[in-house]
């Protein structure tokens, strides 16, 4: 897959599978890694960081993990292409930024991808579909351990990896999970059950992860601390939380049919009318109404519809890449009228005549 085919490419994350998918949208695990002898990206000089970059992609390729994927440098990349591969949760807002040095690489499947001179040498990243901590370790492990074959990284005796921000130091291990909590938003419990989140030690951030704003109920949820920590220790942490968050937000979604069955089902068809008939809708408009549709899937009040779909409406409704698959650039009002036709397109219901 070149480049250019990404807007194109349906990431498997998006699937709508794996355990708990009603409630978890996706897994993912970061490391942080640097190499020995160089100074972090934000400390190295323009030269230092352009030979760390072509060390790194040069193993990259050895790897074979990229095949059918892509490897770029970002200053190759327009704006929109850069902010197309953030809306895909494939690089972080600061990479987006990017600095001298920085690149970045995907798999064919975007479960896999590295970013290469964001706040450290390497960000591994790996993502999957529903509740799959265990098994993003084990392919980020057995791609690190590859890396490892070909590149010496910055390792401490008494500490572990040496990173950029001392909270990643030891494992440079982060553990987030996606997970969709219109039960607890509705039942006006969120804030309770988020709040006993934060005392376990664990990070709650909006969709686009830290500094971002919390849309269409989706919240992602991270451990905070990586020193003196093992991986399976941190793993093990988030999953038993996760866990009781999960066992909250069905009671929830059981109290509101138990409670409020009607009020329900009206939100959920008015969103799933809007969604199907609108021909002017706003992202921020989108995800939430996309949200209340998911719920009512997952509740069993609508059927005929892929949740991969509602997934990935989620990403491809974002603005840039409704203007990279147009071909070109739009004005909000533009963007709002395209946004508007894809979703009646994907979920193939309108019977209004688009001519």
């Amino acid at each position: 897959m070149n480049f250019e085919n990404i807007i194109d490419a349906k990431s498997e994350w998006l699937n709508a599978d794996g355990p708990n998918s009603d409630i978890v949208i996706s897994s993912r695990i970061r490391l942080a890694r640097n190499i020995k002898g160089y100074p972090f990206p934000h400390r190295g000089e323009h030269n230092s960081n352009i030979e760390i970059m072509e060390i790194i992609l040069s193993a990259l390729k050895k790897t074979g993990f990229f095949k059918g994927g892509f490897i770029v440098k970002m200053s190759d990349l327009s704006d929109l292409d850069k902010q197309m591969l953030l809306e895909k949760h494939l690089i972080s807002k600061e990479h987006l930024i990017g600095q001298i040095g920085s690149a970045v690489a995907v798999s064919k499947n975007h479960d896999l991808s590295v970013m290469v001179n964001e706040e450290d040498h390497l960000r591994l990243q790996v993502l999957k579909a529903g509740f799959r901590l265990d098994e993003c370790w084990n392919l980020i492990n057995s791609f690190d351990s590859e890396l490892e074959k070909y590149l010496d990284f910055a390792f401490s005796p008494n500490l572990g990896y040496l990173t950029s921000c001392p909270t990643n130091v030891g494992t440079g291990m982060r553990a987030s999970v996606m997970i969709h909590l219109p039960g607890l938003v509705l039942m006006d419990l969120i804030n309770k059950v988020m709040q006993a989140v934060l005392k376990l030690g664990l990070a709650v951030r909006g969709f686009y992860g830290e500094g971002s704003e919390i849309l269409g109920n989706l919240f992602q949820v991270s451990n905070q601390i990586t020193l003196g920590k093992k991986e399976y220790e941190i793993i093990s942490s988030i999953t038993r939380v996760l866990d009781l968050v999960i066992e909250h937000e069905r009671n929830s979604r059981e109290m509101l049919r138990k409670t409020g069955e009607e009020k329900l089902k009206d939100r959920i068809g008015r969103a799933y009318g809007i969604l199907t008939n609108a021909y002017l809708i706003s992202t921020k408009e989108t995800i939430a109404l996309l949200s209340a549709l998911r719920l009512g899937m997952d509740m069993e009040y609508i059927s005929g519809i892929d949740k991969g779909t509602i997934n990935e409406l989620f990403i491809l409704t974002q603005p840039a890449h409704l203007q990279l698959k147009t071909g070109q650039a739009l004005d909000p009002d533009a963007r709002d009228i395209k946004r508007a036709k894809l979703i009646r397109e994907k979920l193939g219901t309108n019977k209004i005549n688009d001519k």
